[in-house]
């Protein structure tokens, strides 16, 4: 029972996930805030490491977490004891989430893309304003293209390898902390 009754959560987020991806324009409420693609000013400074600029976020907390920086278009996976397992870099959703702490809340194998690429991989982990579900995915194709900005959508793409440890790393749970 357990089981059927997580297929269909998972089904479900799935849908939702893709039905707001694809709103058009018309139907969505404007929200600059939320689809702002430029990061504020002077934020890429506070959680920087100067002498190692690839260093974890030092404002993204402790313990495992998946850290993703809006400026540094970047993700870190961290152990429980802080130590950083993998960094890379990501392509920007068209709908950033606010920055903050989240949990990962739903996972699905492979499916296709808002933008018709199948991908795998999709952890999703925030709602972003307007109900543009967020989350991390790798096309099949190893294409990483920057998104069309006239549509709203929340994927994070990134490669395959890095989508192959997102995947491992980033159970349903899970700890995302998004930095400006």
């Amino acid at each position: 029972m357990a089981g059927l009754t997580a297929a269909a959560l998972a089904a479900v987020g799935f849908l939702a996930y893709q039905a707001s991806a694809n709103v058009p324009e018309t139907l969505a409420v404007p929200n600059p805030k939320a689809t702002s693609t430029a990061p504020a000013a002077g934020h890429a400074a506070e959680h920087k490491d100067k002498k190692n600029p690839l260093a974890v976020p030092a404002d993204s907390g402790a313990g495992a977490r998946v850290v993703y920086a809006l400026d540094d278009r970047r993700v870190w996976l961290v152990d429980a004891k802080g130590k950083m397992l993998r960094s890379f870099a990501v392509m920007p959703s068209s709908v950033n989430p606010r920055p903050g702490s989240y949990k990962v809340r739903s996972r699905t194998g492979v499916i296709k893309g808002s933008d018709g690429v199948p991908i795998e991989h999709v952890v999703l982990f925030a709602m972003a304003d307007g109900g543009v579900p967020v989350g991390f995915s790798a096309a099949q194709d190893g294409s990483m293209k920057s998104p069309d900005p006239k549509r709203k959508t929340g994927g994070v793409r990134m490669k395959r390898a890095d989508g192959n440890a997102m995947w491992a790393f980033a159970t349903v749970g899970a700890k995302v902390v998004v930095v400006p």
